[in-house]
């Protein structure tokens, strides 16, 4: 399968080191298989950096891989209170980061306030179950996989 990255740049050689924490499922590398969804991406990430311009770099997958026992990885084939707890988690300043040891997630994307969500939600502002509604994407169910070490990126091949 392909899957794609939307940046600011084109991106020759992923560097784990320049991962932002605290996202969805972590600090690592993002991708999807909805180009239109990094090209979303893409387009944010330059008007936020305010140089470059929107690229989108594509990667070779085998996702059989993702049924491989060399690999640790979690699914998350729909919204759930285990998604959201397990977002929640990756995204609390409060939490050691890393809080997980998988090489690879899959999983929904959180919807652009999640961290207004989290907030309302950890005051008892409303229930995880609201909560899990809240993070749903705007635009509909879109995925994400995350690649969070060495031994996972090594399974992308650029294009």
């Amino acid at each position: 399968m392909i899957l794609y990255h939307g940046s600011n740049i084109e991106i020759d050689k992923i560097d784990l080191t320049k991962s932002k924490p605290y996202k969805d499922f972590g600090k690592g590398f993002y991708l999807s298989a909805d180009k239109q969804q990094a090209q979303r991406m893409a387009e944010q990430r330059t008007s936020i950096f305010l140089e470059g311009k929107p690229t989108i770099n594509q990667y070779r997958f085998d996702e059989t891989i993702l049924n491989d026992n060399s690999l640790k990885v979690l699914c998350f084939e729909e919204y759930s209170e285990d998604w959201a707890n397990f977002v929640l988690k990756n995204r609390d300043f409060n939490i050691e980061q890393p809080c997980h040891n998988y090489d690879i997630v899959y999983g929904p994307i959180a919807d652009d306030g999640v961290t207004f969500q989290l907030r309302r939600y950890k005051t008892g502002m409303i229930s995880l179950e609201q909560l899990v509604n809240e993070l749903k994407y705007s635009k509909g169910i879109t995925f994400q996989y995350y690649f969070g070490t060495e031994l996972a990126i090594s399974k992308l091949k650029k294009l």
